[in-house]
């Protein structure tokens, strides 16, 4: 890696580094200054100057969509500068790799794959995967849901939803993420954000390094009300695109996959659905 003096000292400040971990989370999709300055408390014109040394050594890049400027991790850079850290200066050593390797096939295929959806919640939008996938994986996914700062109990109308399209809601609760941290915790293969909110917070890395993924998507809970519709109307549209992302999820070959490939399909996923629905 050419310019590893250049991409240390840039991560050298704790608030470039902690730009870089935070779009890490969204990755790979990015996000607008403004946002990034909210999550973080950083003025904007001393964020301003940290985007811009970031992507001076090409660890972000950013794009433009209408009027916005979106930042976001290029994935390339960051894995050369990984792959530096691990193989250059760290000579390949197996004490010091070994810890962090993953087996590049997911483990056994036949047994299902446990997943878990997070939002900010878990009322509406993770609960609603839950559901869905419980239905449509038919026993080749195992689903689970969590809030990081979780709700007395799911939205009436997500209920309302899931059981008008034939789901059994029985058994859904709101479910703090404690519950799948720690040793004794049911263990994940992915694990998806379905809001910001979510995936803007710093929670601890998943024990077994599951595949992640964000799927942000807006909270019908807080859509503005709008009395030509139904009521629900919020809910019934993000009930459609959970349906579609967690359909593609279900339709891919499990056999075999590595992790790599796994990445790219959850991270494609996320990405037709958008363009379909922005379309």
């Amino acid at each position: 890696m050419k310019n590893a003096a250049s991409v240390f000292a840039a991560l050298g400040h704790p608030d470039r580094l902690a730009v870089l971990r935070l779009l890490m989370r969204f990755a790979p999709r990015g996000q607008r200054p403004t946002e990034i300055a909210q999550i973080l408390g950083l003025k904007q014109n001393t964020l301003s100057h940290h985007l811009a040394d970031l992507v001076a050594t090409r660890l972000l890049q950013v794009t433009r969509q209408g009027r916005s400027l979106y930042y976001s991790v290029d994935l390339n850079t960051t894995e050369g500068l990984i792959g530096y850290l691990a193989l250059d200066v760290g000579r390949a050593r197996p004490d010091l790799i070994a810890p962090f390797a993953q087996p590049d096939i997911l483990r056994d295929i036949d047994a299902p794959f446990s997943v878990l959806f997070l939002c900010s919640g878990n009322s509406a939008r993770s609960i609603m995967a839950e559901a869905l996938l419980r239905d449509l994986g038919k026993g080749r996914f195992l689903a689970f849901s969590a809030g990081v700062q979780p709700s007395p109990a799911p939205h009436p109308k997500a209920l309302q939803i899931l059981q008008e399209n034939g789901h059994t809601v029985s058994g859904l609760r709101s479910k703090n993420t404690s519950e799948f941290q720690g040793e004794t915790a049911q263990q994940m293969d992915i694990v998806i954000t379905v809001c910001d909110r979510a995936a803007a917070r710093d929670c601890p890395p998943w024990s077994g390094c599951p595949v992640t993924a964000h799927w942000g998507m807006p909270d019908p809970a807080r859509a503005p009300e709008d009395p030509s519709r139904d009521p629900a109307y919020a809910f019934s549209q993000t009930y459609i695109a959970l349906r579609q992302r967690l359909e593609a999820l279900t339709s891919l070959s499990l056999s075999p996959l590595n992790r790599r490939d796994l990445q790219t399909r959850l991270d494609m996923i996320d990405t037709s659905a958008l363009t379909k629905e922005s379309a």
